[in-house]
């Protein structure tokens, strides 16, 4: 599974607006745009947005949807 990318963030005002590829994924306010921040500056910011968007289940999908377990 490759590590995520194409993530980008703006703050407006007190908000923080999250982007995938342009789009807009996620708005986060408040405390947890504070927090969000804060943490950014601490770690990888791609895999941090992609967790907070729910963008980084990627690429094991189709293997565990053929899995003898999940077959119908």
């Amino acid at each position: 599974m490759g590590s995520p990318s194409g993530f980008e963030f703006a703050v407006r005002g007190d908000d923080a607006v999250i982007r995938h590829h342009g789009v807009s994924a996620a708005v986060l306010r408040g405390a947890r745009a504070s927090e969000f921040l804060a943490e950014v500056a601490q770690g990888d910011p791609q895999l941090l947005m992609a967790r907070l968007t729910g963008n980084y289940r990627r690429g094991n999908e189709r293997t565990a949807r053929q899995h003898p377990r999940n077959a119908r």
